[in-house]
């Protein structure tokens, strides 16, 4: 991974310690920042993995595979973290970073989120739904980037930005293990797709009218 400062996400967990004194470890180890943007992909398709898993299960016993598909998310985003620290702070930069800092956390989104589609898909259109968030998703890291492209800037802005997206995925999993066993979990996931789908099609809309503004304003 290649990051210039200003492109980076803004994330206030980069500025603690323990991040700082992770990225340190990690870069003495040897690891390449883009190797690990290769293991957030197989964190994310453990997630996707436990999620697509679900529906064999009794809905008493899916708690423990909503539990590891959140782990999996957070872990595919500590990834996410320490790729560009080691990256940037550790002065491990690549010619070929960026595109390891971007594909792979598109292809981690996708994972997630369909499969998080196919968990609840006895609910009506929740298969859709997680597509439908899957694609969003990828369109606003493509707006993002168009907006580099065209001289306005990269925008992270939200309301259903990445970091937004996996913590409301996680919360809503880990929601769903803790109430699997009153048969409410299902729904609660069916209705994080919704907000997810609503959230991310609303970023697309004003990152795309951020670019057109910045673009008309020239």
């Amino acid at each position: 991974m290649t990051e210039a400062p200003e492109l980076r996400r803004p994330l206030a967990t980069r500025q603690a310690r323990w991040a700082h004194q992770l990225a340190a470890w990690v870069a003495g180890t040897g690891v390449s920042p883009n190797q690990i943007s290769v293991l957030s992909l197989f964190f994310a398709a453990g997630s996707g993995a436990a999620l697509l898993w679900a529906p064999q299960f009794h809905p008493s016993q899916r708690g423990l595979l909503f539990f590891l598909a959140a782990a999996g998310i957070q872990l595919r985003l500590l990834c996410n973290m320490l790729d560009g620290m080691v990256a940037v702070e550790c002065a491990q930069r690549s010619k070929t970073g960026e595109v390891f800092n971007d594909l792979p956390d598109r292809l981690a989104d996708s994972m997630i989120l369909i499969s998080l589609g196919y968990a609840v898909g006895t609910l009506p259109h929740a298969v859709e739904l997680g597509w439908l968030a899957g694609l969003l998703a990828t369109m606003t890291a493509y707006v993002r980037l168009l907006g580099g492209t065209c001289g306005a800037g990269q925008s992270f802005m939200g309301p259903m930005a990445k970091q937004h997206r996996m913590a409301l995925t996680t919360a809503a999993l880990l929601g769903a293990a803790a109430l699997g066993p009153w048969g409410l979990a299902e729904r609660l996931l069916y209705g994080a797709l919704v907000v997810l789908c609503v959230g991310t099609l609303l970023t697309v809309v004003r990152r795309t009218r951020r670019v057109l503004k910045v673009l008309e304003e020239r």
